[in-house]
Formats: C-alpha cells, sequence, structure tokens
C-alpha cells in the first residue's frame, strides 16, 4: 500500500492546474480511505467580509466526480458558521470527527493556506478515521501545500500577488474549453470579459518619488483590485504597470459595473505622497474564437482610446465600434485604427 500511495502521491503532485489538482487530491484520499465521498471545501470572504464556504472538488464511490459549487453568488452560499464543526474545525486549525446522519461518520481537516487556513477536507466514512489514517491525510495535505506553494512562486507575480503574464494563457483556455464546451450560443449565454488596465502617469510617479514608492502604489492598486472583484475573477499583472481582469459569466452591464467600481475605487484611495492615482481600462467581451492575442488587441484598442481621450476612464470596445469611434479591422494582429 506504501509504494501505491507513493506513487498515487506522485501523479497528484504533477498537476499544474488548481482543478485539477484538488480533484486529484480528493480521489486519493477516497482511493486509500475507506470513505463514500470526500469533498475539497474552500473558504473565502463574500462582499461583507463573512466567511463562506463552497466545494470546489468532491468525489464519490457512487457517483465520481462530481461539479463544484457555483460562487457567482456568493450570498447564496453557506456560511462558515452555519454549520459547527466546520467552524471548530478552522477555530483550532485540527482535526474534527463527529457523528453524522445515518450512523455516518464525518471527519474534517483543515487545508493551511499561505497564511490561514484556506479549505477544509471533508471526509463522509462509515467508521471513525483511524489515527494511521489521519496522519497519512495530514502528511499528504502537507505535501500538496508545499507543491501548491512551487506552483505559486512559478505563476504567482512576486510583488503583487497577482497571476503573472505567463499564467494568462493557460487560464485562458481552460475558459475557452468551458465556452466550447457549453456549446453554441455559449458566450452570448455565459458571457466573459477581459480588461487591460493602465496606471494613468507612472512614469511620473516613479520619476519623481523613486522606483520603490512606484512598488508601492502597485502593491496597493493590487489590493484594491482583490477588494472589488470575486473569488472567480483573475487578476494578472502583465508587467510594470499594466494589468489584465478576466470576469468570468458576467452580464454587459455587471462587467461596465465591475470595472467602473474599480476606477472609482483606485481614484478614490488616499495614496501616501500623491494627490491621486488614476487608471485607465480598455474592455471587451471574450468570443469563442478568440485566442489570448486577439482579445487582448481588442481590449488594447480600447485602452489606447481612454488614454487618448483625457485617461481616469473605461472604454467597452464593442460600445466603441457600434459609436463609430473605432473601425473594426480583421482581427490578423494589426493595429485598430482610429477616427
Amino acid at each position: 500500500m506504501n509504494s501505491q500511495l507513493i506513487d498515487s502521491l506522485a501523479a497528484t503532485t504533477s498537476h499544474r492546474d488548481r482543478d485539477e489538482l484538488d480533484y486529484s487530491v480528493a480521489s486519493l484520499m477516497l482511493q486509500f480511505l475507506d470513505a463514500s465521498s470526500v469533498t475539497l471545501l474552500r473558504l473565502f470572504h463574500d462582499d461583507g467580509g463573512s466567511w463562506r464556504v463552497a466545494s470546489c472538488a468532491a468525489v464519490s464511490k457512487e457517483q465520481g466526480r462530481l461539479a463544484p459549487a457555483s460562487t457567482d453568488a456568493s450570498s447564496k452560499l453557506p456560511l462558515l458558521s452555519d454549520t459547527p464543526a466546520h467552524q471548530e474545525c478552522v477555530d483550532r486549525s485540527d482535526m474534527v470527527q463527529y457523528a453524522g446522519i445515518d450512523g455516518r461518520f464525518m471527519t474534517l481537516f483543515p487545508v493551511q493556506g499561505e497564511r490561514v487556513i484556506a479549505g477544509i477536507l471533508e471526509i463522509d466514512a462509515t467508521t471513525p478515521i483511524s489515527s494511521r489514517d489521519a496522519a497519512m491525510v495530514q502528511g499528504v495535505l502537507s505535501i500538496v501545500r508545499n507543491h501548491l506553494a512551487l506552483l505559486d512562486y512559478g505563476e504567482v507575480d512576486t510583488l503583487t500577488g497577482l497571476l503573472n503574464r505567463k499564467t494568462f494563457e493557460s487560464q485562458f483556455a481552460k475558459l475557452h474549453d468551458r465556452l466550447t464546451r457549453a456549446g453554441e450560443g455559449a458566450e452570448t449565454r455565459h458571457p466573459s470579459w477581459l480588461a487591460l488596465m493602465d496606471i494613468d502617469k507612472f512614469k511620473s510617479i516613479n520619476d519623481s518619488h523613486g522606483h520603490l514608492f512606484g512598488d508601492e502604489v502597485l502593491l496597493l492598486v493590487s489590493q484594491i483590485m482583490k477588494r472589488t472583484f470575486r473569488r472567480t475573477d483573475q487578476l494578472f499583472r502583465f508587467g510594470g504597470e499594466e494589468f489584465v481582469i478576466v470576469l468570468d459569466c458576467a452580464t454587459g452591464k455587471d462587467a461596465d459595473f465591475a470595472f467602473e467600481r474599480l476606477r472609482i475605487g483606485i481614484e478614490s484611495y488616499r495614496f501616501p505622497q500623491l494627490d491621486r492615482v488614476t487608471v485607465s481600462q480598455g474592455c471587451t467581451q471574450i468570443r469563442l474564437q478568440d485566442t489570448p492575442i486577439t482579445c487582448v488587441e481588442r481590449a488594447d484598442a480600447a485602452l489606447y482610446f481612454a488614454k487618448n481621450h483625457g485617461r481616469n476612464a473605461v472604454r467597452n470596445y464593442e460600445t466603441l465600434i457600434a459609436a463609430g469611434d473605432l473601425v473594426a479591422k480583421c482581427e490578423t494582429g494589426g493595429d485598430a485604427e482610429f477616427f
């Protein structure tokens, strides 16, 4: 069994995709424990600052792989405090075991994040977990945590904590695959959006106050971004003062509202030693036929328009085309034309 466990653990830590890693961990636990189902829960703050719980990976002996919970409407997800055992597991940062319904036993293990408990591993079994199996589970979770730290080192921008540029294409491909699997009309039923954002006159901030101060501005802007968007939205630092935001499953009205809320949030924030900092954004809807390059080019055309027409604004590529302010060209990598 030890050899099989090592082989399975090696296969689990070969994953670089976070979703597949979650399912692989849950499947490994189901394989080596006398369990009916294993669920990996994630913790996150909702808009009001309360802790919510969402299933991100679940596997069952009877049903196999189960679909994760949607986190689009976080207010509809259960609160951590709704389940006392979940709350106790997080508060104690330790295993919790209790009798469930129909004579079953539920065992909870805290999943440690970088600084705080980031999730809960929930095991549904007919018997209590033995001390030996508990030690195995905790050992596996420690190895997976170290693996995630290595992934973060390669995929996360060290200054801001946002995803870095080289992860963008793989994340874009995952979104494209989801739209493809959803079939015809998916981009209309569940539209997704990409915004390219640039800090206005950032060079003058660096020239006037120094690069260390400029780094502080980048860090503060990234923190405002994290507070503004949902857990499921993806935030990237593309390099320098340029950022990319991907909103999944949002109407055009909601996307415009979210991007505008970010602009206002940055404009109204009191940055040290600066009167204010503003940003310009160009956004576009992600299309099924898009490549990362064509999508970013449309957003860049809208961003360029925003910066050339007063800055501190959000401009939508499709709206600019409809109004005649931009001329759409065949998307072969060329630059957009402006009136």
